[in-house]
């Protein structure tokens, strides 16, 4: 731990030289990744954050999910809500899944270990930023869109398959907490819906100048390389990259990738949103991991198919 936090120290010494001899560049970048956060993130995922919320507090939304409690039981292994996160997820994109996940841990609708399992196929990519941001905008091709989002999901769906005899024994809180008072009125929700996403915001602009701050390495490296390893750490920049420097179908296998695992820069936007939950950071990220090595390797059948 010590070294880590050493080597962490060098790190931020690093950046903080570059944005004094350059500050011109990186408050470019810091702005880059506002814009990135206010006209990719935010309009999509606000809405959601908000309006789900309000609805887990009816209590309706159990009842409707009863109807999915055998599937969810043999396929995964969790209460029948979670396919209410899934859908979500699915269709608001990251990092729903996680906060909605950790919403239901704290109103004592779900264990620690269910939340643990449901991380693991509910925490995704959506479709206005797959098929529109990345399919449309960055690759040019509705039908890479397409491909990408529906490998993103399938391997979404066989990830959670995997988790689905995880247990963390000697972890504490394994049975739902108690019913929390007075934590669903509006003012409540509003704040918390906003202070969630000017998290999400808060780091997506501090990875911009990361991302920035380690170019020197990434140059090292060809073109597509240095666009995956960008995409590593924050999926917005990556995909972007990815778009100019990889030609092709194949634009489709590496941008699955990058989305699927999420970038370093969302899994610690859905780490913020887990925190409660005292989640092992390895553990959410080896189940990106596998998300990311699944959907791409859907998507490489795909690609041959097309």
């Amino acid at each position: 731990m010590k070294k880590y936090n050493i080597f962490l120290a060098i790190f931020i010494f690093y950046i903080i030289i570059n944005m004094v001899l350059f500050p011109e560049v990186y408050m470019a970048q810091t702005l880059n990744g506002i814009s990135a956060w206010a006209f990719n993130v935010l309009p999509s995922v606000l809405p959601f954050i908000f309006f789900t919320k309000v609805l887990s507090s009816t209590g309706v939304v159990e009842k409707i999910s009863k109807i999915f409690a055998k599937p969810c039981k043999k396929m995964f292994n969790t209460p029948a809500i979670s396919s209410y996160v899934f859908l979500t997820s699915a269709i608001s994109g990251y990092p729903v899944g996680a906060k909605m996940t950790s919403d239901l841990y704290l109103s004592g609708k779900i264990n620690k270990n269910d939340a643990f399992k449901m991380t693991s196929f509910c925490s995704t990519s959506g479709p206005m930023f797959i098929i529109g941001a990345v399919g449309i905008g960055m690759l040019g091709n509705a039908l890479y869109g397409y491909i990408i989002f529906l490998s993103h999901i399938l391997g979404a769906l066989i990830n959670g398959i995997c988790y689905k005899n995880i247990t963390f024994k000697n972890s504490p809180s394994q049975q739902p907490l108690k019913q929390q008072q007075n934590k669903n009125d509006l003012s409540t929700i509003v704040i918390d819906s906003a202070l969630s996403i000017i998290s999400v915001g808060v780091i997506i602009a501090i990875f911009f100048v990361v991302i920035t701050s380690m170019s020197p390495i990434f140059n090292l490296f060809p073109p597509q390389f240095a666009s995956i390893f960008e995409g590593v750490i924050e999926i917005t920049k990556g995909c972007i990259d990815i778009s100019s420097s990889i030609n092709g179908v194949w634009s489709i296998v590496a941008c699955t990738f990058v989305i699927s695992f999420g970038g370093i820069s969302t899994i610690l936007q859905s780490l913020t949103m887990l925190n409660k939950l005292n989640m092992p950071v390895w553990f959410f990220v080896l189940q990106k991991f596998t998300h990311a090595l699944i959907a791409t390797a859907i998507s490489c059948l795909l690609v041959l198919l097309i």
